[in-house]
């Protein structure tokens, strides 16, 4: 996968739009940090990748929810404890 700057994607941009199908994606790097992805896409699949894009982000979002789970020690509460928190926020909601 080819990387780009956020400086050569202004300046060389022709040349990336025609790199661009070849190489199907291309990361694009603000001070060498990677901030975005450049897909290539046409009518036929745009729908495909943009729910391709959405999964992908869903997945990382419970990934991540899953690990801040494990790193505070919550992965280890009891349904009983669940239900009990949830009729705590309950009450406090019905005052």
């Amino acid at each position: 996968m080819k990387f780009i700057s956020i400086r050569d994607l202004k300046t060389k941009s022709s040349q990336v739009w025609q790199e661009l199908p070849k190489q199907k994606e291309m990361i694009i790097t603000s001070n060498g940090r990677p901030i975005a992805i450049l897909s290539s896409i046409n009518e036929n699949n745009l729908e495909q990748i943009i729910s391709a894009f959405r999964r992908a982000r869903a997945t990382d979002a419970v990934a991540s929810i899953q690990y801040e789970s494990v790193r505070k020690g919550t992965d280890r509460i009891s349904m009983d404890e669940i239900n009990a928190e949830i009729k705590v926020v309950r009450s406090k909601r019905n005052k």
